[in-house]
């Protein structure tokens, strides 16, 4: 098979023949159609976070496919099903986190393209029991994104409480902010979406954006008070500054969820400001397997689009730097099955 694989941080990924994996016990092997291009697969080919992979990998976390192979004990899954295998490839399902619906919390968890090989290959192993059953009638190069960059805003929408007719600020309109804006409508909330490119703002606008904010030209904290102030606020711009723009914009009792993971993001929080005012400033990461279920259901009852944009697994470092350069509208999917 073929993969894309991180040889050293910072080097262009590798295109190399590997064997086909064989799955263990409670595992099983996929043929992978797409697998989505994430921001995180760079911070993981570069190294950026304190805790780093281990090279050589592959990266990828929003691989789908189908089961080609059963490991020992493997009885709810089906060859030829479709799954998508996300960034939570593996929790232990005893810890206090895992026990309370908190399992992306699991201080054991295997991330899928970070502590395992990811989706950037023709196939790769998931276990089981995280490989999440993709619905019919939701494509490959739809699913991919939804496993990432879909659960994350789901769930951040969901740790924001977030409530009919209350302003919600969605920071960075890319692959996690046009599904953000979309949520938080199905939601019933009013959206202001931030971002510093013109296409991207009108992206916003034609999925449902209620105001745009062209955080070149305006003062996104005064350009949300103009509107009472945001109720919630999430952060997918990955540039620190953008935090604290969209920090300054909350209403009193508003929260601030971070989601973006800039590579070395510092935050200044007002203290002041933040007891005055009774804000919040919190952290979300990825969803659930329950999570990503509720995101599958939405697409499949045509609630959601998701843009993308496909590319052969061969362009990936061409595709790293367009990312990088900020030029891809919303989500670059590599496009893997085209040739089965």
């Amino acid at each position: 098979m073929k993969a894309a694989v991180v040889r050293a941080f910072g080097e262009p990924l590798v295109i190399e023949e590997r064997p086909d994996p064989e799955p263990g016990p409670g595992q099983v092997r996929v043929a992978v159609e797409a697998s989505g291009l994430c921001h995180t697969d760079i911070h993981a080919a570069h190294g950026d976070w304190p805790v780093k992979p281990r090279p050589p990998f592959v990266p990828g976390h929003e691989g789908v496919g189908l089961v080609e192979k059963l490991g020992d004990g493997v009885t709810h899954l089906a060859v030829g099903q479709r799954v998508a295998v996300p960034w939570l490839g593996w929790a232990c399902g005893r810890c206090e986190h895992c026990l309370t619906g908190w399992e992306t919390l699991c201080e054991q968890q295997v991330n899928t393209g970070y502590g395992c090989d990811g989706g950037y290959a023709e196939k790769m192993l998931a276990w089981a029991d995280f490989a999440q059953p993709v619905p019919e009638g939701i494509t490959a190069v739809d699913a991919a994104p939804l496993t990432c960059a879909g659960v994350t805003t789901y769930k951040a929408l969901k740790v924001a409480g977030v409530r009919p007719a209350q302003l919600v600020a969605v920071s960075g309109i890319g692959g996690l902010g046009h599904l953000a804006v979309q949520y938080a409508k199905i939601a019933g909330a009013q959206v202001a979406a931030i971002d510093v490119t013109d296409d991207k703002l009108e992206l916003a606008a034609e999925l449902g954006a209620d105001i745009v904010i062209d955080a070149r030209k305006d003062d996104v904290g005064t350009a949300l008070k103009q509107h009472g102030g945001a109720h919630a606020a999430i952060a997918l711009a990955v540039d620190t500054a953008s935090f604290e723009a969209v920090n300054s914009g909350l209403r009193r009792g508003g929260r601030l969820v971070m989601v973006a993971l800039p590579a070395h993001g510092t935050v200044r929080v007002p203290v002041f400001d933040t007891v005055l005012n009774g804000t919040s400033v919190i952290g979300s990461i990825v969803g659930t397997r329950q999570d990503l279920a509720e995101v599958f259901r939405l697409h499949a009852a045509g609630l959601t689009r998701v843009i993308h944009e496909t590319r052969p697994l061969t362009a990936v470092n061409d595709c790293i730097g367009e990312v990088l350069r900020g030029e891809v509208r919303a989500r670059i999917v590599f496009d893997l099955g085209a040739g089965r």
